[in-house]
């Protein structure tokens, strides 16, 4: 027994409600749409004629309003429990290297063109928040800390012999480096 038209209709516009958030207006509003479209096909294929598409009046009046949806900014592309990929719209909880480079380009790139901090992370901001709670619970901090002390102490010890017999060799280093810096 083949579908009715409502039924066709109806399983277009729960395609549509899944992949994006939707109104109850706009649900119906589409759900109209599609069946006045599907009905026009309908009548083109039994008279044998290609179809003419005209478009409805509700149609043509929203097309001179401005769209209701604010567009995707960077600022507002990172939510709390998900993030939008601005090159695709996609959304996940993370971006990820592989997700990236089915667009071409890796973090860095894509950072840098949409004007994110190096240190800004393409994650959903609940999964940072856990993974922080799961790094302190670990003892991270503290071990943390213990291993950039133990590495200045190290380095304290391992001073070479010209700098232990010559105090200032140690200084000399420090301003060679710091005129390296501002060189650069």
């Amino acid at each position: 027994m083949p579908k009715k038209l409502i039924e066709i209709a109806s399983e277009i516009v729960q395609t549509q409600v899944s992949l994006g958030p939707m109104s109850t207006a706009d649900i119906a509003s589409s759900l109209r749409q599609v069946f006045s479209t599907l009905q026009e096909l309908q009548k083109a294929e039994t008279a044998g004629t290609g179809a003419e598409f005209t478009q409805p009046a509700a149609e043509a009046a929203q097309e001179g309003a401005p769209e209701e949806k604010p567009a995707l900014t960077p600022e507002n592309s990172i939510r709390n429990d998900k993030v939008i990929c601005l090159e695709c719209g996609a959304e996940m909880r993370q971006l990820t290297s592989k997700h990236l480079f089915s667009h071409g380009m890796n973090q860095i790139e894509y950072r840098k063109k949409y004007g994110f901090s190096m240190r800004t992370p393409l994650a959903a901001r609940s999964l940072i928040k856990a993974r922080s709670k799961a790094a302190k619970k670990r003892g991270l901090p503290e071990k943390l800390q213990q291993y950039i002390e133990a590495r200045r102490q190290a380095k304290a010890d391992a001073k070479t012999p010209a700098e232990a017999s010559n105090p200032d060799a140690g200084q000399t280093r420090q301003v060679i480096r710091r005129r390296k810096k501002t060189v650069e």
